[in-house]
């Protein structure tokens, strides 16, 4: 990226067709396709959603959003593993304060995206407010040393102020951006194209506001970030997701092709039979469809992670090799496979399943708890499984890389 730096943001005046078409017309070549698989994507997503128990559904949940936060790092060339960001969520830094810094990094993405899932936007996630507001909450988090950019051009060196659009004219590779002083013309014109769209167009405007909010490149530093978190939220009010699968999972391990696509949608329309905008309206396609691909490969990888049998199948084989190396009391396993089933055990009925006296059934409890198999909200509250990132490997093969 490069930069020149004026004394106030300047508008050039270029008229907000520059980034269009802002959508793929219902004339295109390849509209039919990108219906298919909105409808493919969509029925996908709620079959997942529907097959889980809700406290399964919610406990899985979280290690999705660690598992998130991985993956878009990831993208922005930031390697923090979710291990590591779970010992974050728990206050537990690394010494080392690069590791460190990274931390806290996926501590605030983590902390959006809970605030994204718990309905927090305040207006649609398309409307200028809400990225201004992802990007301020993102970034108030952050550590001052992420908080400056060097720009290349002079090597000046300049903040990052959460949720303020930039002031500076940039290039992003070979996209020279539009001038800083454009920005709210062009967010504005972004949000009226997106806002109140029918049920397909509402989950297509997820691949195209991504790629369109990327090209008018709001924000000095962190776009990348705000623009999945977008999608991401775009597609949780137009999918039943649960918040249960990561297209920055599928992003993160097609990076090339990922980029690429992204390179390809700033290409200027490519004749008579690319559309009607000024941008290609095949390449925007062609995103559109890598993406819904992506999201529907995600959904399908975590319909066979999450198949009933076969997860009970690994995790009680993990707490069979538990119990034989006295990490975990005898019949701890009961506990699981009755979690398993029913998706919460109130405390009383612990005794119950292990046919046993109160006091082993407290034991139990407490090593599974300690082992983070298990969790619960108070010491009297019911037992739920637990996705702990440490366990992923063993109950969720795939899901990340092993350390």
């Amino acid at each position: 990226m490069t930069s020149r730096n004026p004394m106030k943001p300047q508008d050039d005046g270029e008229p907000v067709t520059l980034f269009e078409p802002l959508l793929v017309s219902e004339g295109a070549p390849q509209r039919a396709e990108l219906n298919d698989l909105a409808l493919e994507l969509a029925a996908r997503a709620a079959a997942l959603h529907s097959r889980l128990p809700g406290s399964i559904a919610v406990a899985l949940a979280g290690l999705i959003r660690s598992m998130n936060c991985y993956y878009s790092n990831l993208i922005e060339g930031h390697n923090t593993h979710p291990i590591d960001i779970e010992r974050a969520l728990k206050n537990d830094y690394s010494n080392d304060p690069g590791k460190r810094d990274l931390q806290l990094e996926a501590r605030a993405h983590i902390a959006v995206q809970e605030w994204i899932d718990a309905g927090g936007l305040p207006a649609a996630p398309t409307a200028p407010q809400t990225i201004c507001e992802i990007h301020r909450r993102f970034c108030s988090l952050l550590p001052q040393d992420l908080l400056y950019v060097t720009l290349p051009d002079g090597g000046e060196t300049v903040p990052v102020v959460p949720g303020a659009l930039r002031q500076h004219y940039v290039e992003i590779g070979r996209h020279v951006a539009i001038s800083p002083g454009a920005v709210p013309r062009f967010l504005e014109r972004l949000h009226q194209a997106y806002d109140r769209a029918g049920r397909l167009n509402a989950i297509l405007s997820a691949a195209w506001a991504h790629h369109r909010l990327l090209w008018v490149h709001p924000f000095l530093d962190g776009n990348g970030r705000v623009a999945r978190l977008m999608s991401h939220a775009m597609l949780r009010q137009s999918l039943d997701t649960g918040s249960l699968w990561s297209v920055s999972r599928g992003l993160a391990r097609n990076e090339a092709a990922y980029k690429a696509h992204l390179a390809a949608c700033d290409a200027p329309r490519r004749g008579e039979r690319d559309g009607r905008g000024n941008l290609s309206e095949t390449a925007l396609a062609d995103f559109t469809t890598f993406f819904l691909n992506t999201c529907i490969d995600q959904v399908t990888f975590m319909e066979e992670l999450m198949q009933p049998e076969r997860l009970r199948d690994r995790i009680l084989i993990w707490a069979e090799e538990e119990i034989r190396g006295n990490r975990l009391p005898p019949r701890s396993d009961a506990v699981l496979r009755a979690l398993l089933y029913q998706g919460e055990l109130p405390r009383g009925q612990v005794t119950e399943v292990l046919d046993t006296s109160e006091r082993t059934a407290r034991r139990v409890t407490a090593a599974l708890l300690q082992s983070g198999a298990v969790q619960s909200a108070s010491s009297r509250a019911p037992l739920h499984l637990a996705f702990p990132a440490r366990l992923a490997g063993r109950w969720m093969p795939g899901l990340f890389p092993e350390l």
